[in-house]
């Protein structure tokens, strides 16, 4: 993630100073080189285990270094099965039955059952968008036999195979039964999965390392890996994810050849590493997307007047320069899906997001905006988020409301969000994120474009036409009907301002050269790759 352009410079300069990674604690001893781990640092160190409770990327990566998923998305957008050996509906389209393939097993070295499937597709639709539409259509599971399991709906759900493999958060990571019959508001303990490589639970410092050993007894499929689809071969015997936070001394440790692949370089610092002829830099499909979330349960912003008066002065420029700085690295996003993908077609953004702030104080006054007080909560310790936060300081303050920034932790950040109350009793006005493009591709997978009210992510939109016009979106099947859906859910989300989008950012990843077959995708994978 990117800090500000004077910490980065100073960062720059700090360079030839960065400690060496010898002095921790958490690095193992050096081994010969055709043994060597493979040293990741990732964007933040890992906090915490359950991918389904949280939406982290970071947590998603670690995710699927140790699960697997039935189906999964390939460098095309095509759904391919994973875990899945075969699969059928029945004619009327009230139940799909599924047989794993044979020999899956978890780490713990029992075998991956139906049960096992049933009670992980249960969890994680309690929590994910699509999973939650998903879990409306269902009428019940079976366990036909130990490898094959059915789903009986109320009415035909066309893209059950598109909601079981999706590829970013919340992923359906299949975990042993035991596990997923934990609350899905409460975190798991046990990470247990039966993908390509274990978790060394004993070895794990949480904000600092995460260690991940080969699974011998991993079963890929044969063919070529294509994003999370195909073989996934573990290549590599040993995965070390380093806690360096300190931009100048992962870049420094990258050039040094102490870590092999920087998850998140500053683009500031990018030309440092671009001297080096043995680090490629290297864009991450799909792009982050920037955006404002709003507290529609609480004043001001329970006001959509109000809502559209803030977007109506936000200058997306403003933010991306805030972020990445350099025009290289940016585009101009008014839409509420991925610039460029099918779905994104921007309907009703260019009038709703005019950056025009005379014209946003007129809109504010005839809203009825009453001096209420607007808290913004921003997580220092996470500079994409933070940097946009001081963006909007100086614009709402520009605009005449009045704005104050609660500066936290991102623990701290976490835990406010959740906070349902008023802003000055513990709760909040407005924050801001970044999504990967992968996961606003379409209103299906949108989290954020869901406005079921209390269910919704947090902000809590509330907005049936548009719960409606998804429910349509999702039933059909013909390209050109969805994308007449997709224009008439976005023309509707610039009016009711679900979120107010802030832009679109690449962030390069750097990695050494001797690292090769990495598989490039939104998300971070480990398989296929060797060490030389």
């Amino acid at each position: 993630m990117s800090l500000t352009r004077r910490h980065l410079l100073a960062g720059g300069a700090a360079l030839a100073a960065a400690p060496s990674l010898g002095g921790m604690p958490y690095i193992g001893p050096a081994r010969a080189q055709s043994a060597a781990p493979l040293r990741f640092i990732p964007s933040t160190p890992l906090p915490s285990l359950d991918p389904i409770v949280a939406t982290s990327y970071v947590i998603r990566n670690h995710g699927y270094l140790i699960y697997d998923t039935l189906f999964a998305t390939d460098e095309n957008f095509q759904i391919k099965p994973q875990m899945v050996q075969h699969w059928e509906s029945a004619p009327d389209g009230l139940k799909w039955t599924f047989q794993l393939r044979d020999g899956l097993m978890f780490h713990d070295n029992t075998p991956v059952r139906a049960q096992d499937c049933i009670a992980s597709i249960r969890r994680w639709s309690a929590r994910d968008a699509f999973g939650q539409t998903f879990a409306t259509f269902v009428d019940g599971y079976d366990a036909v036999d130990a490898r094959t399991f059915a789903v009986r709906l109320k009415k035909p759900f066309p893209q059950i195979t598109a909601a079981l493999g999706k590829l970013s958060s919340n992923v359906p990571f299949i975990m042993p039964e035991r596990v997923a019959m934990t609350e899905p508001t409460r975190n798991i303990t046990e990470a247990i999965g039966s993908g390509p490589w274990r978790f060394q639970t004993t070895q794990w410092v949480p904000g600092q390392n995460a260690i991940y050993e080969r699974f011998a007894g991993y079963k890929p499929r044969e063919e070529a890996p294509s994003w999370a689809a195909g073989g996934k071969v573990a290549k590599i015997d040993r995965i070390e994810w380093v806690g360096l936070t300190e931009p100048s001394a992962a870049v420094g440790a990258l050039i040094q050849g102490e870590v092999d692949w920087y998850e998140q370089p500053p683009v500031d610092l990018l030309p440092v590493l671009k001297r080096d002829r043995n680090i490629t830099i290297q864009n991450v499909p799909l792009g982050l997307i920037l955006l404002m979330r709003f507290n529609h349960t609480q004043a001001p912003f329970n006001n959509p007047k109000i809502r559209q008066a803030v977007m109506m002065a936000m200058k997306q420029e403003d933010y991306m320069q805030a972020v990445v700085g350099s025009p290289d690295y940016y585009q101009e996003a008014k839409t509420f899906f991925t610039p460029g993908s099918p779905m994104s077609t921007g309907a009703g953004g260019a009038e709703a997001m005019r950056a025009d702030i005379n014209r946003a104080k007129a809109m504010l006054r005839e809203a009825g905006y009453a001096n209420e007080k607007v808290v913004l909560l921003a997580p220092a310790d996470q500079p994409i988020a933070y940097n946009q936060s001081l963006v909007t300081q100086q614009l709402l303050t520009n605009l005449g409301m009045n704005v104050e920034l609660i500066s936290t932790d991102w623990a701290s950040f976490i835990g406010r969000r959740a906070n349902r109350g008023a802003p000055d009793a513990g709760g909040w006005s407005v924050f801001h994120t970044l999504w990967s493009g992968a996961d606003v591709l379409n209103p299906a997978l949108h989290p954020l474009i869901r406005s079921n009210g209390a269910a919704a992510w947090f902000g809590w939109p509330n907005d049936p036409q548009i719960e409606t016009l998804r429910d349509q979106w999702i039933a059909s099947d013909d390209l050109n009907t969805q994308k007449t859906l997709a224009a008439q859910i976005e023309r509707r989300a610039f009016e009711t301002v679900p979120y107010a989008p802030a832009g679109k950012v690449e962030q390069p990843m750097a990695y050494r050269k001797n690292l090769t077959g990495m598989v490039l995708s939104p998300v971070q994978f480990f398989w296929n790759m060797e060490k030389k």
